[in-house]
Formats: structure tokens, C-alpha cells, sequence
């Protein structure tokens, strides 16, 4: 009952995901200047030269899958200390993934004098963020392209990077070894040629690193760039060799292709995996953005809204620029105007749901039944638009619609808070619809649609989906008896710190007191079953789950604790196993908690 440290998200086409990282400056030059066919300029972004009169639908009846923040994640985003960035300003865009270098990284991206960001020396950092990681092995060189010495040195360096990790047993996070970063550009490059092949190369390095760690996932293999015939022939090698990746990983970095191809990559690896009768797996695109998308609000919205529906498992915004910035998000550890596309994006819950884009205008929406709202962000168009948002009469005859914009600043300016443009009442039509009209839109600017009941909303989120949660050796099932249509089953692993079974939950309270948490849960073993809680890096204390009637996937038990919680962000975990916990007994399925 146990499987693959991420859990399995899914979309409605059963899709999967993967991710790729940008690297240094250097590379960047040479990318821009191949950038043409619709790149932004000056301090604009990829957007339309006249746009206007187009219509982004949104079907609230229509559920995508849950939400799981895919898109926020970095490449060096998180570097140790109380700053860089600081957990206030991580808390706000739930992180999922981050690409971090390995213990002991000489590497010097971008400029750096020091090398930055070891992953292990950020976990704790990360975890609190309730985000995983993977660890890019290579960037244990101090130069890209890397600067191989010998196999003898490579696998040396394996060896002490696998075992630091290995010893690092209070470190949850680790998501899967990256064995290298764009082989298909720079492994001849970067050994001159006399290393044997880059699939040469993945098959001993990955046996190398099975000698030692057995558990820890390995992904790959980190193309710069999604290619047919490269990840066929990657693919094959892996098969018959037996060194398939756990999660298969590529780029997505260019302005001329940037996310208008992601949805054609994935479906192209997934002919590869069925043409190879292979069963498939994730998908993380751990590098995204050029260096003028990285800047962009509306650009990050086209990737959330195209990774969303491609069914990636993770994506990374690349690292042009400054380490430890969250790629970008904040200058001088202050928000930026992405930052806030990011944050809207972070504040979703529940399920994403269907988005229909026009022309440029896209935008990712989800919508929380328990916090009855819907939250759109969306952008990328100019001039007056419309977003229609069927189904929205489950919140009512009546609703309220905030709508906000970000700048469209850049990274080198601070942006203290979203504009507030219009706070409004809309009648809700017979068929369940609304339209609201969206003037003078700039193309590079991010917006929101809060739209909410105009009665009986929670002034605060109380109740947290576990599929929403991070979920770390474990998975989310769908189910119409579940609340949000799924749950987390398979909490089963206790052995060690790389296949412990837990959800962290990332939870928002308006006052410091003790609340009463109830737990909704399943437990078909006929007998109770136990799991370790802790909150904030505490002590941890035991929840007991009675046997439930209903069967697995049928969450219908409520187990009632108390927690005493600060005001603003808290971490709640709930185990079968975690470092310095004992251990669950039983089994039992997560559905949702609610604090009251």
C-alpha cells in the first residue's frame, strides 16, 4: 500500500505532470536572441499587438481536478536564513516543488560569488513552506556548462551527495534526485566527449545511486527542451535497462513556444510511454519562463492556466536572475507585481475548474463549495473583455465580485498590494450565469474575480481539504462520498524519512486560541487506528480513528481534537509516520479538518 513520494494528481483526462528549470545568465543571452516570433519588448511581455472584445468562460459545474498550487514552485528560489525569503511571504503562495542544488553545491549561477541554496541546509525552510524538492545532483560542479573531471570524481561526488542525504534523517522533503540538468545540450559540452553518451551516463549514474538509496525517487532526465526523438530514445534506453524515472522532467523555456506547446509535449510523452507499453508517470516541468516572461503577471497566469489543464505533477519558475527571490517575486525581499498573481493563485481551494480562454485572454479558476467562492485569475489581454462564469448560482440568487489588477511594474519594483478596481452585486441570470466586463485591460497586467455569496460566507477559511494539503508519501483518490469529490488514502509509510506517510496541512487563523479541529476521515480496518498530530514544530500527540461502517473511500468518521494556534499561518501534520514520531497504528484515510 505504498507508493511514490508526491501523490498522484489528476485532471479529467487522467493527465500528470512533470517540470523544468532556466538556468544562468549566460545561457539566457543566447535564448533572447532566438526569441522572436512573439517575444515581449522592452518591458513588455509576449501579448497581442491589438486585442479586445473576448470572452474567458469559466464552468464552475466542471472540475478539473484539486488544487494543488502546481505552478508555484522555483529553481533556487529558497535560500537558507530568515530572509531569502522569509516564511510571511512563502505562507501566501503554497508552494509545491523547488529545484534546489545538492549538499555541498559549488555551483556559482548568475553572478554569485558564493554558491547558495544546498537543499538540505534549506529543508527545514521548505518544509515549514509545505514544499518538497529536488535536488539537482550536477550543480554539485561550479560551473555550467559543468565542468566534469572523470567518472572516478562524478560517482566520488555521488556518493557523498547520496549519503549526506541519507544522513539527513529528519529531512522529509526530498521529492527525487535530479542526475543531471540538460544533458541533451550540455553533456558532450560539458565532458568534451569522452564520457560515453548521456544514456550511457543516466544508466550508471542512476545504478550508482540505486547502491546506495533504494527508496528516494530518481527523475530525469531535465531536458532544456521538449524533444521527440531525444525522449524517445532517453525513454527506450531507460526501459530496457531498467532506470525509468520515478518523474520525467523537461523545460519549458523559450518566449516562442513558452506554454502554447505544453499541452502538445505532454501528449506526445504519453504516446511515447503507450508506444513502449510503459505505465506513466508524473510530469515536472522543473524550469519555465524566459527571462522577459519571468517578469510578467499575465505570463505566469498563461502557465498556471496551461500546466493546469496539461495535468502537470509540478512546475518551477526558472532562475535568471537572483537566488533566494523566489525567481523573482520579491526584490530587496519585498512583493513584486507577480508576486500578487501568485498569492491570488495560492489563495485557491478546493477544485480548479474548467477555464475556456479566447484569443489571449486566459485564466485559471478554482471554486471552494465550504468557503462558497470562486476564484478566478486571468489575464493576457488588452483593451475591454468579459469574463463568464457559468454555474456560480450554487453561491446564490445574488453574489459579490471583487475584481483586482497587479501592475505591470517588473521585477525591480516593489508593489505594496493589488489594485482594488471594482467591488460589485450581480444578480445571478436563470441559466446561472454572470458576465463581468473587464475595461482597459492592460495585456501584461494579472486579475482576479473574487466572487463569493452574498450570504452566509465564512469571514475566514475553517474547513481544508486534505487532497489540498501537502501530501507526502501518500495519494488522493477521487470520490463522490468525499467533500471536494476526493480524499488521501495510502498514509501507510513509517520506516524512515524517505517513505514516511504524512499530510501537512498550511492553515490561516485570525486569532491566536485554542480550536477545536475535527478530523473527517475513514477507517475500514474494524478496529481504531492512530495518527501522530503536531502543529508549528511541536510536540506531537495522537489521534485516535474509530472503525467506520462505509468502507475505504467512504470517509464518513469525525475525530475531535484541540489545537492552540497562532495568529496567521500554521502548520498542522498529520502521520502514520514522521521523524521523531513512534508511529500510527491501523490505517486510515484523510478527507478534510475543519477549526472552529
Amino acid at each position: 500500500m505504498f507508493h511514490q513520494r508526491h501523490s498522484t494528481s489528476f485532471d479529467a483526462a487522467g493527465h500528470e505532470a512533470v517540470a523544468r528549470r532556466p538556468f544562468r545568465m549566460r545561457r539566457a543571452a543566447a535564448r533572447v536572441t532566438l526569441a522572436l516570433g512573439i517575444a515581449f519588448t522592452g518591458s513588455l511581455a509576449t501579448v497581442p499587438a491589438h486585442a479586445a472584445g473576448n470572452t474567458l468562460t469559466v464552468n464552475v459545474g466542471t472540475t478539473v481536478r484539486p488544487v494543488t498550487h502546481v505552478v508555484s514552485g522555483g529553481l533556487y528560489g529558497v535560500d537558507s536564513g530568515t530572509s531569502t525569503p522569509s516564511l510571511d511571504q512563502l505562507y501566501p503562495l503554497h508552494l509545491n516543488t523547488l529545484t534546489q542544488p545538492p549538499p555541498g553545491t559549488k555551483q556559482l549561477g548568475n553572478g554569485a560569488t558564493t554558491p547558495c541554496c544546498d537543499g538540505l541546509k534549506v529543508a527545514g525552510k521548505v518544509t515549514s513552506a509545505g514544499a518538497q524538492q529536488y535536488l539537482r545532483l550536477p550543480d554539485i560542479f561550479s560551473a555550467f556548462p559543468y565542468n566534469w573531471v572523470s567518472w572516478a570524481d562524478w560517482e566520488s561526488k555521488l556518493a557523498t551527495m547520496v549519503k549526506a542525504r541519507l544522513a539527513a534523517t529528519g529531512t522529509t522533503n526530498v521529492a527525487g534526485y535530479e542526475i543531471w540538468n540538460e544533458g541533451n545540450a550540455n553533456w558532450t559540452v560539458s565532458t568534451g566527449g569522452n564520457a560515453g553518451t548521456f544514456n550511457d551516463m543516466w544508466t550508471r549514474s542512476y545504478n550508482d545511486i540505486r547502491a546506495l538509496d533504494t527508496k528516494t525517487p530518481i527523475v530525469g532526465p531535465g531536458a532544456s527542451v521538449y524533444d521527440h526523438n531525444w525522449m524517445y530514445s532517453f525513454m527506450l534506453n531507460a526501459k530496457n535497462t531498467n532506470t525509468l524515472p520515478a518523474v520525467a522532467v523537461w523545460h519549458q523555456l523559450d518566449t516562442n513556444t513558452g506554454w502554447q506547446n505544453i499541452q502538445a509535449n505532454v501528449d506526445d510523452f504519453r504516446a511515447i510511454e503507450n508506444s513502449l507499453g510503459l505505465p506513466h508517470v508524473p510530469i515536472s516541468v522543473n524550469e519555465y519562463g524566459s527571462p522577459s516572461q519571468v517578469d510578467q503577471p499575465s505570463v505566469a497566469v498563461h502557465y498556471m492556466a496551461s500546466f493546469e489543464r496539461a495535468g502537470i505533477l509540478d512546475a518551477e519558475r526558472a532562475y535568471w536572475y537572483e537566488a533566494g527571490t523566489m525567481n523573482g517575486l520579491l526584490y530587496n525581499n519585498k512583493p513584486t507585481a507577480s508576486y500578487w498573481a501568485y498569492k491570488w493563485y495560492g489563495d485557491q481551494s478546493g477544485n480548479i475548474v474548467q477555464t475556456v480562454p479566447q484569443s489571449w485572454l486566459d485564466g485559471v479558476a478554482s471554486y471552494d463549495a465550504s468557503r462558497k467562492q470562486v476564484n478566478v485569475v486571468f489575464g493576457g489581454d488588452s483593451g475591454s473583455n468579459t469574463v463568464k462564469v457559468n454555474g456560480v448560482g450554487v453561491l446564490g440568487s445574488q453574489v459579490k465580485v471583487v475584481l483586482s489588477r497587479t501592475e505591470n511594474t517588473g521585477r525591480f519594483t516593489q508593489e505594496a498590494a493589488p489594485v482594488t478596481v471594482s467591488t460589485q452585486t450581480y444578480t445571478v441570470a436563470s441559466d446561472g450565469s454572470i458576465s463581468v466586463p473587464v475595461t482597459g485591460m492592460d495585456a501584461v497586467d494579472a486579475y482576479q474575480l473574487l466572487i463569493t455569496s452574498t450570504s452566509g460566507t465564512p469571514t475566514w477559511q475553517q474547513t481544508y481539504e486534505a487532497e489540498n494539503a501537502t501530501v507526502v508519501n501518500a495519494n488522493r483518490f477521487g470520490s463522490t462520498a468525499a467533500s471536494g469529490g476526493s480524499y488521501v488514502g495510502q498514509i501507510d509509510g513509517s520506516a524512515d524519512m524517505r517513505d514516511q506517510s504524512f499530510v501537512d496541512f498550511l492553515v490561516n487563523v485570525p486569532t491566536a486560541r485554542t480550536y477545536t479541529m475535527a478530523v473527517k476521515y475513514a477507517n475500514a480496518t474494524g478496529a481504531n487506528s492512530t495518527q501522530g498530530l503536531a502543529y508549528n514544530g511541536g510536540a506531537w500527540s495522537t489521534v485516535t480513528y474509530p472503525p467506520t461502517t462505509s468502507g475505504w473511500g467512504h470517509p464518513t468518521g469525525t475525530a475531535t481534537v484541540n489545537v492552540s494556534l497562532n495568529a496567521g499561518y500554521n502548520m498542522i501534520r498529520l502521520a502514520k509516520g514522521s521523524p521523531n514520531f513512534a508511529g500510527g497504528t491501523g490505517y486510515a484515510e484523510l478527507d478534510n479538518i475543519t477549526l472552529g
